[in-house]
């Protein structure tokens, strides 16, 4: 079930159970998960991506390891705002993986999240390898946070 606004996904929710935070990218899917509480999004992993079927069994494995109760993708647009071909296939992706799965899924505008994480990194004093490495799925985690305090604050 595909929520285009949060309060729909809040509601489709159960009370607890941890969320997924996905950072769609041409070679990578940056993946980060709550807490069962949803207070806390933490950087899981980066998966190379080769092809929908082979992408959508390693976060099918994720979700069923995990007992992930829902997932939030980021939603790359414009900086004005407007949506171009990024964010049509961030849906057209999120549409595919709804008919293999009764999770809901919902977006979050992810403007300046890669940005935020690299920042983070180089305060970390990260090695530029390192950076390239784990930039994703920090970057997911900045997109899951989102999420999980606006859904906190509803």
């Amino acid at each position: 079930m595909i929520c285009d606004e949060i309060q729909d996904f809040a509601a489709a929710l159960p009370a607890f159970g941890a969320l997924a935070g996905l950072d769609l990218g041409d070679r990578t899917i940056g993946v980060a998960v709550s807490d069962t509480m949803r207070g806390v999004a933490s950087p899981l992993e980066t998966i190379r991506r080769r092809k929908f079927s082979l992408d959508a069994a390693d976060l099918m494995t994720i979700v069923q390891k995990r007992q992930i109760a829902g997932l939030v993708l980021g939603l790359p647009r414009n900086m004005d705002g407007s949506e171009g071909p990024r964010c049509q296939s961030t849906r057209a992706f999120a549409r595919n993986l709804s008919r293999l799965t009764d999770l809901p899924i919902t977006f979050w505008d992810e403007r300046l999240s890669t940005i935020a994480a690299e920042k983070a990194l180089l305060e970390a004093d990260t090695t530029r390898k390192r950076r390239s490495e784990v930039i994703d799925h920090v970057a997911a985690g900045y997109i899951l946070q989102g999420a999980l305090d606006r859904l906190r604050n509803l």
